[in-house]
């Protein structure tokens, strides 16, 4: 997916976990199958779970969901728990992490039983996240793709993306959502944790539920209406304003959180066209519930 990932098998993990986690090294190791694009997974065993960044971009984020994501438990639905941090080699350059294995599938696939009540689920999420005092906590950079800053810093990559899907997207009805999105009153508020990538992929369903949040690479304390995106990239029209309700976004929110949806969307929609299908499907549904709301 990237021009400068790294190739990562379970030979691959097989020797840093012997080297760096002896008692580990007689579990079974296996990939998990996932449309991630930042990490390769592997099942370690029953409990265990290792996770090595593919790309330079991504190594940041290690080190971070390390220090911060115990400091944001409990949360009302299930989060990622670091066990063990490894460290770079000679078999690999980066550092890479040994979290909890946490049980469920991936919204993009998984059955959810009542819309209603996940929408309620991921709004409730999303608040408990914003009361956490985010004194210290990592201000929107590169170790977060900057999500969570003001939109008019993506204005320069939405144009490019927009300019380079012509003859995949309505150009014109895009554009003009985007200049919609521009003219949202910024926030001014102090800024409050935020996911920085609530998709479908980083949802985790068990038993028809919503049970779980995971891939906290995009954590930062910034704009919360980055985390709305969640409206428009999982959400129907039915449930959408149940979800506004419930997360009592006022309308420079709802419009700001739209403008994050189409940008992750457009941004991604050509990054990923020949390579990743399960994103290139979710942008697109995601570009044309904003351009039919």
């Amino acid at each position: 997916m990237h021009a400068d990932e790294l190739d990562i098998d379970a030979s691959l993990v097989r020797r840093l976990v012997a080297a760096q986690f002896p008692q580990w090294v007689s579990l079974p190791i296996e990939p998990v199958v996932s449309s991630g694009t930042d990490n390769a997974m592997f099942r370690l065993g029953d409990e265990l779970a290792a996770r090595l960044p593919r790309l330079p971009a991504a190594t940041k984020q290690v080190e971070k969901e390390h220090r911060w994501l115990p400091k944001l438990a409990p949360l009302p639905l299930e989060i990622p728990t670091p066990v063990a941090l490894g460290q770079p080699s000679d078999a690999y350059p980066w550092q890479w992490s040994v979290y909890r294995w946490l049980d469920g599938e991936s919204a993009t696939t998984g059955r959810i039983e009542d819309p209603r009540a996940a929408v309620l689920a991921i709004a409730e999420f999303i608040a408990a996240l914003r009361r956490i005092d985010p004194a210290g906590g990592p201000t929107p950079g590169r170790h977060n793709f900057y999500r969570g800053v003001p939109l008019i810093q993506r204005d320069r990559y939405m144009r490019a993306a927009i300019t380079s899907l012509e003859g995949e997207v309505d150009v014109a009805a895009v554009s003009a959502a985007w200049e919609t999105a521009l003219r949202a009153p910024q926030w001014e508020g102090l800024p409050t944790w935020i996911h920085g990538d609530l998709a479908p992929g980083n949802l985790l369903v068990r038993n028809g539920r919503v049970s779980g949040v995971i891939d906290f690479g995009g954590l930062a304390i910034g704009d919360p209406a980055c985390d709305l995106m969640m409206a428009w990239n999982f959400m129907t029209a039915e449930t959408r304003g149940v979800f506004k309700d419930a997360v009592k976004a006022n309308e420079s929110a709802w419009a700001r959180g739209r403008g994050w949806a189409l940008s992750m969307s457009v941004i991604a929609l050509p990054y990923y066209l020949q390579t990743n299908p399960v994103i290139v499907e979710n942008s697109r549904r995601t570009i044309a519930a904003i351009l039919s709301a």
